[in-house]
């Protein structure tokens, strides 16, 4: 149901051209937002901001490479340009490398640490200049994973930079609450999105066998997320990590059947 949660705040969303990011752009236009979408893709990102303002909402693009700081101080630049301020941020983009261990090569690693932690930093400290300046407070939203949560097969520099978001994010939310600035995190789960259609269905299976609700998660579930935490109902949530995945990162679920014949007697 539409509420009109986000009327009249100035929403930045990074990695807009796809996936949750574009969900996330229509989600928050319908609650009332004018959007302000970053990603590297320009002609993805003018795809999608055709589509969400064909119905009259508020939204811009603005390509942009996150690993670059002048890239980075453009979005903002441009969302003040167009809307006079920044209420939100949601940092969506980053890469998922997905490799063993020891097959994972340096510049696997150092892209992770880029566009994961390094861009993730410092677009939530441009984001809490902005709103310090302003002096009205706002709400960021990061991207970690369950990856963060749990050790992941072929996952190593994906869950370090992912729990590294967590760390700094619970850091950053005690030096800027004086502010009213709230910061949180959301760890999606697997996630079925536009952007990863490559993934064998395989893949679904397995985690169906170990998530208690018994679906896979969809982009919509994880902007419910982002939204709630930037709506005024989260005002007194700060530095905290809302994992979305139908329950498995929170329970000891094995993909091997179990039975009453593991208790001991």
């Amino acid at each position: 149901m539409i509420m009109q949660r986000l009327k009249d705040k100035v929403a930045i969303i990074t990695g807009g051209a796809g996936g949750m990011g574009h969900v996330a752009a229509k989600t928050f236009t319908e609650e009332g937002a004018c959007v302000v979408l970053a990603d590297r893709d320009a002609d993805k990102l003018q795809a999608v901001v055709k589509e969400v303002s064909a119905g009259g909402a508020k939204v811009i693009g603005v390509a942009a490479d996150l690993t670059s700081q002048a890239d980075r101080e453009k979005i903002f630049e441009e969302a003040v340009k167009a809307f006079g301020k920044v209420d939100i941020l949601i940092n969506n983009a980053g890469w998922g490398c997905k490799l063993p261990f020891l097959e994972t090569d340096e510049a696997s690693f150092d892209r992770s640490i880029e566009l994961n932690v390094k861009a993730t930093y410092y677009m939530t400290q441009l984001a809490c200049k902005q709103m310090i300046k302003q002096g009205t407070g706002g709400k960021i939203v990061n991207t970690s994973s369950t990856a963060a949560l749990q050790g992941e097969r072929n996952g190593s520099i994906y869950a370090g930079s992912k729990s590294a978001i967590i760390a700094m994010s619970k850091a950053i939310a005690l030096e800027v609450g004086e502010y009213g600035i709230n910061v949180n995190v959301v760890c999606p789960g697997f996630t079925r999105t536009d952007n990863n259609g490559h993934i064998p269905s395989a893949i679904d299976d397995n985690f169906l066998g170990i998530t208690p609700t018994k679906r896979i998660n969809v982009a919509q579930d994880i902007v419910n997320g982002y939204l709630f935490l930037v709506s005024e109902e989260a005002r007194q949530i700060t530095a905290q990590v809302l994992p979305i995945d139908g329950g498995f990162s929170g329970t000891r679920a094995m993909q091997a059947a179990q039975n009453a014949s593991m208790m001991v007697k």
